[in-house]
């Protein structure tokens, strides 16, 4: 085990990642870092042996750990990274929560109504180019604060950041500690009554109360959903794997959801193995069917546990 620096925040050795991921999946990290605040983080990246891995985890909603886990540092930011501050920009801890911005946003507002219904933080949000409903992290971003890997600190902006659809590009080892976006202007009962559209259209159509990840593919259209009665079907992840005949389909404790066929769901038991495995079956029975390589929207991350485990 590599030596770790005195912190402010909590070291935990050995720490399982299962009960931090949405799916309920995943082996241990070597060290779960929870950083008191910005300059806990900055600290301790310093003075830890640059030859570590660092892996920043949100709030697990977009991630599959592996059932080997994670070796080196994984670094999860609580709250002395989830503040939020609404002006003539906003301003939004990597830790605050998208569905608490868009709230805060929209009660000034400003609008942000598309990260209502979108699960997880404003660092993954940054990191994944989060968006729906055709509005995007890119079109809102200013620029980032981060701490690079040696502690270090950076502003990034937007343009430097490469952002494209669900990818951005982030120099290695980089940890983003809050953002700042140029909202547009809108009245903040009329955003209101959008976002609670949103969750409405959402959860008729989407099974927020399973065990998921959201969207496994990306669309290969490229684009996320519009909402809009003229959206096209046909390049949609749902639709190719329907029509690969993948709704429903299992491996062990996993299945490509019935209500949403896009959403792969632990609906009892899964192990990761179990859902990687049926994930890479739907790519290849797609494939098969379309010609279309579907692309993993999750992120999947750690080691495969070893055979004799």
């Amino acid at each position: 085990m590599f030596d770790l620096p005195e912190v402010r925040g909590t070291l935990t050795m050995d720490r399982a990642l299962d009960s931090l991921t949405w799916m309920r999946v995943g082996g241990p990290a070597d060290v779960l870092f929870q950083p008191a605040d910005v300059d806990d983080l900055a600290d301790f990246l310093a003075a830890l042996d640059p030859s570590v891995p660092v892996f920043t985890m949100g709030v697990g909603s977009n991630l599959i750990v592996r059932d080997g886990g994670i070796r080196g540092v994984v670094i999860r930011m609580g709250r002395g990274f989830n503040g939020i501050e609404v002006g003539d920009q906003v301003v939004a801890g990597a830790a605050a929560l998208d569905a608490h911005v868009a709230r805060k946003a929209s009660a000034e507002g400003l609008d942000l109504t598309f990260l209502r219904t979108i699960p997880g933080t404003i660092g993954g949000a940054v990191r994944m180019n989060a968006g729906c409903y055709g509005t995007y992290m890119a079109d809102v971003l200013d620029y980032v604060d981060v701490i690079y890997r040696d502690g270090s600190r950076g502003v990034l902006q937007a343009a430097e950041l490469d952002l494209q659809y669900r990818q951005s590009t982030l120099p290695e080892g980089a940890v983003i500690v809050s953002a700042t976006m140029t909202p547009p202007k809108g009245d903040a009962a009329t955003l209101e009554q959008r976002m609670t559209d949103q969750l409405a259209k959402r959860d008729e159509t989407q099974p927020t109360k399973d065990r998921t990840a959201g969207s496994t593919f990306r669309n290969p259209a490229g684009f996320s959903s519009t909402g809009q009665a003229d959206d096209s079907h046909e390049l949609k992840a749902w639709k190719v794997i329907d029509d690969a005949g993948m709704r429903g389909a299992t491996v062990g404790g996993a299945v490509m959801n019935t209500m949403h066929s896009n959403f792969l769901t632990n609906a009892g038991g899964a192990t990761a193995a179990d859902l990687e495995e049926l994930g890479e079956e739907v790519r290849k029975r797609v494939y098969a069917d379309s010609g279309i390589t579907l692309q993993w929207e999750i992120k999947r991350v750690g080691e495969k546990a070893s055979s004799g485990a």
